[in-house]
Parts: C-alpha cells; sequence; structure tokens
C-alpha cells in the first residue's frame, strides 16, 4: 500500500509539470461535426491502409516508391483537411502559452536513443534484423536527398490525420489509446512485425504529445525527428550487425 501511495503521489507531481501538464482549450464540436469527422476519418483509413501497403512493396529507391509514398501523404493530408479544422497547439511554460518546438525536437532525440539502443539488441536476432533490413534499404538504396524529405512529409501527413482528424474523431478520454491502436492496426498492411512495433511505441508517444499541448505540431515535429534519426541511423546497425555476425562465424569456424 506505501509503494501504490508513493507511486500515485509521484504520479501526481509529474502531471503538475508545466510541459505535462495539458493546455487550456476549447475544441468544441457539434454533434454533426464530430459526425463528420468519424466518417471522413473511416473512409480515410479504408484508402491509406492498401496504399501504405503498395508503397512498401515498391523496389527500394524506385520511382514508384517515391511515387506511392506521395500518394500516401496526399492520402493522410486530405483526409485530414476534409475531416475539419485542425489545431496547432501550444506548450505551458513559465512564460505562459508557447508554440511547441523545443521540447517535441528534445522528446524525438530522446526517442531515438531510445530505439537506437533497442535495435542494437534486435539486430543480433537474424529473424527481425531480416524485418529491419526491409524497411532501411529504402534508405541504403535510395537517394536520401530524396527520401528524407518524402519520409518528413509521409510522417507530418500521419499526424495531421492521426492526432488531427482521427484525435478530434474519438470520444474522450481514449483520444491517445485509440489513435495509437488505429495507427498501429494499419501497419500491420505492410506485414511488417518490427514496423508495427515501432509504429505503437510512437503512436503512443505522439499521441500523448497531442493531448498536452492540444495540437499537430508537436507530435508532427516528434515523428520528424524520430523518423529522420532512424532513417540515418539503422542502415549503419544492421550493417554492423552483419559485420559482427560474420566475426563470431569466423571465429567458431576457427576453433
Amino acid at each position: 500500500m506505501r509503494h501504490s501511495s508513493r507511486l500515485t503521489e509521484i504520479a501526481g507531481r509529474l502531471k503538475q509539470l508545466p510541459w505535462l501538464r495539458p493546455v487550456d482549450r476549447d475544441h468544441w464540436q457539434t454533434p454533426a461535426e464530430f459526425r463528420r469527422r468519424q466518417l471522413v476519418s473511416l473512409g480515410t483509413l479504408v484508402v491509406g491502409a492498401p496504399v501504405l501497403r503498395t508503397a512498401l512493396r515498391q523496389p527500394p529507391g524506385s520511382r514508384s516508391f517515391q511515387l506511392w509514398t506521395v500518394a500516401l501523404a496526399g492520402v493522410w493530408t486530405a483526409g485530414a483537411l476534409a475531416s475539419g479544422p485542425l489545431h496547432v497547439g501550444h506548450s505551458n511554460s513559465s512564460r505562459g502559452p508557447v508554440r511547441p518546438i523545443v521540447r517535441p525536437l528534445a522528446i524525438g532525440s530522446a526517442a531515438v536513443a531510445v530505439f537506437t539502443i533497442g535495435g542494437m539488441a534486435v539486430v543480433q536476432i537474424p529473424l527481425l534484423r531480416r524485418e529491419i533490413e526491409s524497411v532501411v534499404q529504402h534508405a541504403r538504396v535510395g537517394d536520401l536527398r530524396i527520401v528524407v524529405p518524402l519520409t518528413i512529409a509521409t510522417g507530418a501527413a500521419e499526424e495531421l490525420f492521426f492526432r488531427g482528424a482521427l484525435y478530434a474523431a474519438t470520444p474522450q478520454p481514449h483520444q491517445v489509446a485509440v489513435t495509437t491502436v488505429v495507427y498501429g492496426t494499419t501497419t500491420l498492411a505492410t506485414g511488417n512485425p518490427m514496423l508495427v512495433f515501432a509504429s505503437a511505441l510512437l503512436g503512443g508517444l505522439t499521441g500523448v504529445s497531442r493531448r498536452v499541448t492540444g495540437g499537430v505540431l508537436s507530435p508532427i515535429i516528434v515523428h520528424g525527428t524520430w523518423s529522420t534519426g532512424m532513417l540515418v541511423i539503422l542502415p549503419k546497425l544492421t550493417e554492423r550487425a552483419a559485420a559482427w555476425g560474420e566475426l563470431l562465424l569466423s571465429r567458431r569456424s576457427s576453433r
């Protein structure tokens, strides 16, 4: 009981921190507007999931991959804008409300560090490493001058839809949980379990960011920082893992 009360006390104190306390906002919607968001969001998901699957099945670095990625970003963005007004959001600070820029950059960078540490362990497992390599091939083969902007644009479009339209179409207080589950479920269409796992974690992080700031700017920055970092780091991790594997095999064979 003491431990439970202590944890409750710590959680209560954390909620009082300015950068974890949800901002005050009035995003009231009429029942008709709310229903419209739900219908538009459902239609967008029906179209977006197969487009995502098709995009990731294109040859890495190919023009078809780039075109399908642009199409995917267009689907998410169109669905978000068609659903109704989207809010930028702001953060609490000692000086009052500010646009969330520095904090989401820090959160995204921290997420990159955590995923990198986890990735160092995951790439040692051949089955999981193959799943990661199927994604990072797009960075390894493609031109980063094209792949990075495409990745950032697609991530921003995803946040406009999932943490913008879909979040606003979900009844309180379940927005974070629902948008995270739907975001992860959508990536099931890719058939890549590692991508689904990463999407679930990222979706939870950006969902909380949306709840705290009341808008889509913070989730967009978190997502963009994370995806850019992983795009650069993951190929190097898989290459190093392959080198380590060859070294271990050579040592075993020499015994």
